[in-house]
C-alpha cells in the first residue's frame, strides 16, 4: 500500500524486531517502516488488535514503539538513526483467567 517515493540516497540502517530496515537519513522511525512494508507495530492493549500509525503527525499515538528502551515513543516523531534498536512495544493487556 506504501512505497517509497523516493531512491534512498543518504542510507541509515536501523532494526525493528528482529529485521533490518534500511531508510533516508532524516525519515521517520514509523515513515521508513510502512515504505518497507511494516505496519502493524503495536497490539491494542484491551483487544490485542493490531494497529499501525495512522495520522503521522503525532496527535493519535496508533504508532507508539519502544526505542533503546526508552518505553512508550511516538514512532512517527523519532528520525531514524543508525543501529537503532527499536521493538514493539510490550503487551500491557492481562492474560485470561
Amino acid at each position: 500500500m506504501f512505497h517509497r517515493r523516493h531512491n534512498i540516497a543518504d542510507p541509515v540502517s536501523f532494526w525493528f524486531e528482529d529485521r533490518e530496515v534500511l531508510a533516508n537519513r532524516g525519515d521517520s522511525v514509523a515513515g521508513a517502516l510502512l515504505a518497507v512494508g511494516i505496519s502493524q507495530l503495536r497490539r491494542a492493549p484491551v483487544s490485542g488488535a493490531a494497529r499501525a500509525p495512522f495520522c503521522m503527525i503525532g496527535n493519535c499515538y496508533e504508532c507508539l514503539v519502544e526505542i533503546e528502551g526508552q518505553g512508550a515513543v511516538q514512532a512517527c516523531l523519532i528520525e531514524v538513526a543508525e543501529g537503532m534498536q527499536v521493538r514493539m512495544t510490550p503487551d500491557t493487556h492481562p492474560e485470561p483467567g
